[in-house]
């Protein structure tokens, strides 16, 4: 079936590995540190974050006083923007979708990444925007795609979700949504036009 709408994951999508991953990579570099010592303390609270429960100077003080070390805030700050890594061959293909299709994002994101992302260059194509961080609750939780849908005005029949977790994956074809697991942006183009979605050649090439 043709898609009347696409609902897309962020991280590991229109990035290039995980988020997560590089924020723990870059921590433990620029305070020397063992990265699984690092990864610890940063999944033992992430959470919070993406619950919009703590700020992230709130997350902040506690990563580093788990870390046993001292930076100011906006040194973290800089360091966890610097931790996306852009996926340009998918903002470009974005761009390319036809405008009778409605587009949105469901993410599972943070205070001060959430902003960066509305301020960034394409993010206009999104007709509909939902972040964890900011609604209180996440990818699994049927709530997520339910609203993620509302805002989209199509029923979960005629939409696509593109993520790069099975369990979200899962989530969604339980609620009915058709689905596609994210791992490289050609299968993703070979998908598309499976489903009968014509992308300028420019978008689609290999």
């Amino acid at each position: 079936m043709k898609p009347r709408g696409i609902l897309f994951d962020w991280g590991g999508v229109f990035t290039v590995g995980t988020f997560d991953g590089r924020v723990v990579a870059n921590t433990a570099r620029r305070f020397d540190l063992p990265r699984e010592r690092v990864a610890d303390a940063y999944f033992a609270e992430v959470r919070r974050l993406e619950l919009g429960e703590w700020s992230l100077p709130r997350f902040w003080a506690y990563f580093a006083r788990a870390l046993g070390v001292e930076a100011p805030y906006d040194d973290f700050e800089a360091l966890f923007l610097a931790s996306v890594a852009p996926r340009p061959e998918m903002y470009e293909l974005l761009a390319a979708i036809p405008a009778e299709v409605t587009v949105g994002l469901l993410s599972n994101n943070y205070p001060v990444i959430s902003d960066y992302l509305r301020a960034g260059e394409g993010f206009d194509r999104f007709d509909a925007v939902f972040f964890s961080n900011e609604e209180g609750v996440k990818k699994p939780d049927a709530r997520a795609f339910e609203l993620a849908l509302e805002r989209m005005g199509l029923p979960p029949g005629e939409v696509l979700f593109v993520d790069d977790h099975e369990g979200n994956i899962a989530a969604a074809a339980e609620l009915g949504l058709m689905t596609h697991r994210f791992e490289e942006t050609q299968p993703f183009v070979r998908e598309l036009q499976r489903r009968g979605l014509t992308l300028p050649a420019s978008a689609a090439r290999p």
